[in-house]
């Protein structure tokens, strides 16, 4: 098993993929403490059962009507 910061997961993507497939494991490093943490991890089965929850929320949700430009997603500043 190897250790990977976060910086270098992002810059070698697409390598690390190629080694996990291969059989690798690999923990991803925050400030040098796994990531997730495990206090951030679903139990078991959970990651389904929030999903069905989300996607029945949104459902029942009626649309804003509001549409957004990618930048738009990703900007930090709030807009008026």
């Amino acid at each position: 098993m190897r250790n990977v910061s976060a910086a270098d997961a992002n810059r070698h993507f697409s390598r690390l993929l190629r080694d996990v497939q291969a059989g690798e494991t690999v923990t991803v490093t925050s400030r040098g403490f796994p990531w997730p943490p495990s206090s951030l991890r679903f139990p078991e089965g959970g990651t389904k059962t929030a999903r069905q929850a989300l996607l029945a929320r949104l459902q029942n949700q009626p649309a804003a009507g509001i549409t957004w430009s990618r930048d738009e997603l990703y900007d930090d500043e709030v807009r008026a």
